[in-house]
């Protein structure tokens, strides 16, 4: 792993177009749907709570995905 490829991970990557500001909300709607629909559905456990847990790593790689695609030149 060379120093741009660490930049990039940890540099701040603003939505810039309002398509990408739109992905970013569908993902964190899709994300908070899913979350409320499994609080409902499962018993409180550890099982439980792992499941939101991975489902905000979703979120988050989600959005990075999203955040960290190059420019449309």
């Amino acid at each position: 792993m060379d120093s741009s490829d660490l930049a990039r991970r940890f540099a701040f990557h603003p939505a810039t177009t309002p398509e990408r500001q739109d992905a970013h909300v569908s993902v964190r709607v899709a994300c908070g749907d899913l979350a409320d629909h499994l609080n409902a559905l499962l018993p409180e456990g550890r099982e439980k709570a792992l499941a939101i847990t991975n489902l905000e790593q979703v979120m988050f790689w989600g959005n990075a995905a999203i955040a960290r695609q190059p420019d449309q030149e």
